[in-house]
């Protein structure tokens, strides 16, 4: 599966950005879909996951009630809802797919497909 991320951009704190990836190559409701990020100087860092159904999801605690992870498999497509966003949600977001749910997300972030990433700037 390719996955392509976009709709970052620069946005002032306080403020929203919807993120979207869309995905070509093979239908995501076969995968498991996740977010991660890399702001400069710094490791990568998860930020979200769906479940291939999308009744499971599961944020760390950065982003917890700030951001929303949703999916359209109709559309083969994710999406990454940011509002409150903090000048320290700046980085790079990169959109990523696994066949499996579970903690390789968020401890070991070693997914097998990842997308290029979108810059998002958060001026404070």
């Amino acid at each position: 599966v390719q996955l392509q991320a976009s709709g970052g951009g620069l946005v002032q704190a306080g403020g929203s950005l919807r993120l979207s990836c869309a995905a070509s190559g093979s239908t995501i409701s076969n995968y498991v879909m996740g977010w991660f990020r890399q702001a400069p100087g710094k490791e990568r860092e998860f930020v979200s996951v769906i479940s291939m159904t999308g009744v499971g999801t599961y944020y760390p605690d950065s982003v917890k009630g700030r951001f929303t992870i949703s999916r359209d498999n109709a559309k083969n497509a994710v999406y990454l809802q940011m509002n409150s966003l903090k000048p320290e949600d700046t980085a790079v977001y990169y959109c990523a797919a696994d066949r499996v749910y579970g903690s390789k997300w968020w401890r070991t972030n070693e997914v097998d497909y990842w997308g290029q990433g979108t810059q998002v700037t958060v001026s404070s």
